[in-house]
């Protein structure tokens, strides 16, 4: 692993916008250079230091995933080499850590798939015994595996605020009902075919977002990220039984580790109100996630 990169200073190329974790740069009108940095956010705050390694992990896993879902959608990869685009001085700043994508017409939701009943779908299932619209039996808890993976789409927040969980409906009337349709399909077959192969890694896929993209032709592409512990709630199978048996949340590969730790933070002696600043994350928290992600990795690409 390289040195941590908190913030990507490329200056060779326009940059676009910095996101959470992803910081966008133009490469002509058809193409973008994407970095990950290891920027971590909790609760829709970034955190003020830098998970070393992360990006490199995210991008790596992200590739992987690409890879085993080429056969269903396509993907908005070019195959060119990123660090083609940057100075040479610029290389180690791209080196591990980015993709060279197409540049897409981003449909303006994100495309949840639930396997099992966990965070803000849990919260609406006590409410209502649904979530995003989608009527479920009774009886579930948390973390229940459900008897077909569900589609609960999200619209797009910006930087800072919260995705907003929407039915399908909805998620029709912005798109158009075709296109809806068929986000709706690709994505339960895309969650369907990883959950299955995380599986059999030692991996439960409990939910997981995608988004998607037209290009020039109109065509459904598959971008972003796709399939990592940042997108998608990964749990140990080895841990999942007894916790659901004791009524916990699972222990966890994504980033639960350092929410956990932000609940119970103190900032001059009251609970954070999850509000910019972060506190900052302890040396020992930063390092057990790290490992996290690497061991997400490891076990899915061994």
């Amino acid at each position: 692993m390289t040195a941590a990169l908190l913030n990507s200073t490329i200056t060779s190329l326009p940059l676009l916008a910095r996101g959470k974790v992803r910081d966008n740069y133009a490469v002509g009108d058809d193409r973008i250079l994407m970095v990950a940095s290891d920027r971590l956010s909790a609760f829709d705050v970034v955190m003020g230091e830098p998970i070393p390694g992360k990006g490199e992990l995210l991008t790596q896993m992200a590739l992987f995933w690409f890879a085993q879902l080429r056969d269903i959608v396509p993907n908005h990869l070019t195959g060119d080499d990123p660090e083609s685009v940057v100075r040479g001085d610029e290389r180690a700043q791209v080196r591990g850590r980015s993709m060279l994508v197409k540049r897409l017409k981003p449909l303006p939701i994100e495309a949840v798939v639930r396997g099992y009943l966990a965070g803000s779908g849990w919260t609406e299932y006590r409410a209502n015994q649904s979530v995003c619209g989608v009527a479920l039996p009774a009886g579930l808890r948390n973390a229940s595996k459900l008897p077909a993976p569900i589609f609960t789409p999200a619209t797009k927040a910006e930087l800072g605020d919260h995705d907003e969980n929407i039915s399908f409906e909805r998620m029709s009337q912005i798109i158009g009902a075709e296109l809806a349709a068929k986000v709706r399909e690709i994505s339960i077959r895309l969650y369907r075919t990883a959950a299955d192969f995380a599986l059999r890694r030692g991996i439960i896929i409990a939910d997981t977002k995608f988004e998607f993209g037209l290009d020039a032709d109109g065509t459904l592409t598959l971008m972003d990220e796709v399939l990592t512990p940042d997108s998608s709630r990964f749990w140990p199978v080895e841990g999942y039984e007894a916790a659901f048996r004791e009524g916990h949340n699972p222990p966890s590969y994504d980033k639960q580790f350092v929410r956990d730790w932000l609940e119970q933070a103190r900032v001059d002696g009251a609970p954070w109100g999850k509000t910019p600043p972060a506190p900052p994350l302890p040396a020992d928290v930063i390092a057990k996630t790290a490992a996290k992600y690497r061991e997400a990795l490891q076990r899915l690409t061994a």
